[in-house]
């Protein structure tokens, strides 16, 4: 039976320091990468995620000063980057307004959404919108180690528009041989761009025409709260 890889674990090493906001722009509509000073020697996996913590915030909330958030860059990038749809809170107003330069607090890494060790199985990624962050690391990371792994990516988001790094992911198929996108829109009637890819969710059949001749592929899955359930019933029909 395929194994699905789980999002909740803690890595060893965990550290906490500072670093300065040097960039930010939107990825996507209504989503924005972030990118930070990396500590020299700060080690983590594609894949793995990390705690911010806001200091001194201009406002709060009760969401409070601390969120989680997916590495979205990989080990060989020279900033930490993470991307977030931008929701109407304290902290990603603050996030989203602070001066470049602000500094904030990082804990990690943790996590075990990270390649498996076993190159003979495929790994199959299903990421929804956001949920992405984690896969951008991975597949970036594989195309620059030049991986023998075979990953397949399916990646749902509503319109080309809303699907945040959508032509880099494209791109990487030209780096890494072992790599395919699969990306499906599931509501094109409101996309204002040309679509020649798939549309609809992620479902068994989708999955069945691409992974035909895949011999007990490793499942990952991420994605916001709710968004995923458009991948999960994969495993239910």
């Amino acid at each position: 039976m395929p194994q699905r890889k789980s999002t909740m674990s803690t890595a060893a090493a965990v550290s906490d320091f500072t670093c300065k906001l040097r960039e930010r722009k939107e990825v996507a509509a209504g989503t924005m990468a972030f990118r930070f000073e990396k500590p020299s020697g700060w080690i983590f996996k594609a894949g793995q995620c990390l705690d911010m913590t806001l200091l001194d915030p201009s406002e709060t909330d009760s969401g409070g000063n601390v969120r989680s958030f997916s590495i979205a860059s990989d080990l060989h990038e020279e900033t930490l980057m993470v991307a977030t749809w931008m929701r109407d809170t304290a902290f990603k107003r603050v996030l989203k307004t602070m001066l470049i330069g602000t500094a904030v607090k990082i804990e990690g890494p943790s996590g075990d959404l990270v390649l498996q060790d076993d190159s003979t199985r495929a790994a199959v990624f299903l990421a929804d919108g956001i949920g992405i962050t984690p896969f951008r690391s991975i597949v970036q990371w594989a195309a620059k180690e030049k991986s023998p792994q075979r990953i397949v990516l399916f990646y749902s988001n509503r319109r080309p528009e809303d699907a945040p790094f959508l032509a880099e992911l494209q791109r990487l198929e030209n780096d890494n041989l072992k790599y395919k996108l699969i990306a499906s829109m599931t509501e094109m009637k409101k996309s204002h761009q040309p679509w020649n890819g798939e549309t609809g969710f992620i479902n068994q059949e989708m999955l069945g025409r691409y992974l035909e001749d895949t011999a007990s592929p490793i499942y990952y899955i991420a994605g916001p709260p709710g968004a995923t359930g458009h991948v999960e019933q994969c495993w239910n029909e």
